[in-house]
This record gives C-alpha cells, sequence and structure tokens, in this order.
C-alpha cells in the first residue's frame, strides 16, 4: 500500500476518531498513527500480518476500541495496558500464549474476544477488571479453571472448544456470571460443579459435545434450581 492511500486513511482517522486498516498485508503497525494519539478512539488493524505491536500503543490514551483480529502476535507489550479507557479489544485468531502482568489494569475493558490464541489457561489478570461484561476464550488450549476464576466480574464467559476436564467450583461464586459456554471441551459429568446448577447465578448453560449425555445433567440435583433462573431469564427477554 503506497504512501498516499496511507495518507488518506490517516486524514480521515483524524476527522472521525477511526482508523481502519484491514486485509491490506501490513506487517506492522503504522509508525504514522503517533500523530494522532489523541484523536483516535478506534483503531482496526485485522486480517493483516503484524507480529509485533510496539510499545507505542500506549501512547493512544483516548483508545476506547481496538481490534487486531487475525495477525501473527505471539505476544502483546506491557504498554498496552496503559490504555485506561479501552472498553473493547479483540485479538481473535493470533498466536498469544498469554497477557502482560499489568493486564488487570485496563480497568474500562468491557469485552474481551481471545478466541484460536494458545492460551492454556483462563488468565487470572481478568479477574481485576470490574467492568468486563463479555470474556471469550473460546477455540485455545485451556485444560482447566483455576479457583481464581470465582473472582471474575464476566457476566458472559466462553470456554467452548477447549480441552477442560476440570473447573474449579469457585466458578460458582462469579457474582455476575449469566451466561457460561463449555461446548465441545473433554467434561465428564462428575467434574462439572453442581453448584453450577443449584447455587450460582448462571441462566444459561451450553454443555453440548462434552463427555457425557445432556440428558444425565437434567437428573442432576439443582437442576431445577437451574431451570428456574433459564425460564426467568427466557421470560425476561421474550
Amino acid at each position: 500500500m503506497g504512501n498516499s492511500a496511507l495518507k488518506a486513511h490517516l486524514e480521515t482517522a483524524q476527522k472521525t476518531g477511526v482508523f481502519q486498516l484491514t486485509g491490506k498485508g501490513l506487517t506492522e503497525f503504522p509508525e504514522d498513527l503517533q500523530k494522532l494519539t489523541s484523536n483516535l478512539r478506534t483503531i482496526d488493524l485485522s486480517n493483516n500480518k503484524m507480529e509485533i505491536l510496539p510499545p507505542l500503543i500506549g501512547k493512544f490514551s483516548f483508545l476506547k476500541s481496538l481490534a487486531l483480529n487475525n495477525n501473527k502476535l505471539t505476544a502483546l507489550p506491557e504498554e498496552l495496558c496503559k490504555l485506561k479507557k479501552l472498553e473493547t479489544l479483540h485479538l481473535n485468531g493470533n498466536h498469544l500464549r498469554q497477557l502482560p502482568a499489568a493486564f488487570g489494569q485496563l480497568s474500562a475493558l468491557k469485552t474481551l474476544s481471545l478466541s484460536g490464541n494458545q492460551l492454556r489457561t483462563v488468565p487470572t489478570q481478568l479477574c481485576g477488571l470490574r467492568h468486563l461484561d463479555v470474556v471469550d476464550l473460546s477455540k485455545n488450549q485451556i485444560q482447566n479453571v483455576p479457583d481464581t476464576v470465582g473472582e471474575l466480574q464476566a457476566i458472559e464467559l466462553n470456554l467452548n472448544q477447549n480441552q477442560i476436564s476440570q473447573i474449579s467450583v469457585q466458578i460458582s461464586h462469579c457474582p455476575r456470571l449469566k451466561v457460561l459456554r463449555l461446548e465441545e471441551n473433554c467434561l465428564e459429568l462428575s467434574m462439572l460443579p453442581q453448584s453450577i446448577l443449584s447455587d450460582s447465578q448462571i441462566s444459561l448453560l451450553a454443555v453440548e459435545g462434552n463427555l457425557f449425555e445432556i440428558k444425565k445433567l437434567r437428573e442432576l440435583e439443582g437442576y431445577d434450581k437451574y431451570m428456574e433462573r433459564f425460564t426467568a431469564t427466557k421470560k425476561k427477554f421474550a
């Protein structure tokens, strides 16, 4: 892509606060964006070939939305965690194995998508985020859900298509968790904490494609309590 094309994009971004350059084969984060650190509210560089997100990302202090889906990122810089206004972060389809240690400082974050990466566990950094609504960790390599998950503030947690065989009973203590997706994992029925049914806020539990038949779930103690929540929520949205 020529400089003139980039220049046109920059001029538009200066007016709109939105910089979108997707599917252009970019191998590097456009350095010229530095001129717009105070203008930009949205950056979308999805479907490119970037391997590195440079530290200068930390300078975009007004950024609300960042999308870097389908790139080749293997790590994220600590500087990303300086984005105190960031509400939406989409990183699907990269090669991320972990999140920066300071990730919990992204205090405004509401939506986080990390589907199709190489995470092996639910990142503990997520538990410090108080405004988190939706977390998508589907299509990773997560094998167990640790005790720290009990502090997660999310409303929806998507763990579909992982390798999960163990879930901490603490998940039933999540104060705001309404939707839990665990489809296509390696769960035995005995490994599903019954407190999810009997003693949690969860009103939609999706567990198709595990190592048990769904009808067996209906025989568990607490299933009727779960169905009460499920039905009440359905009525609310009907």
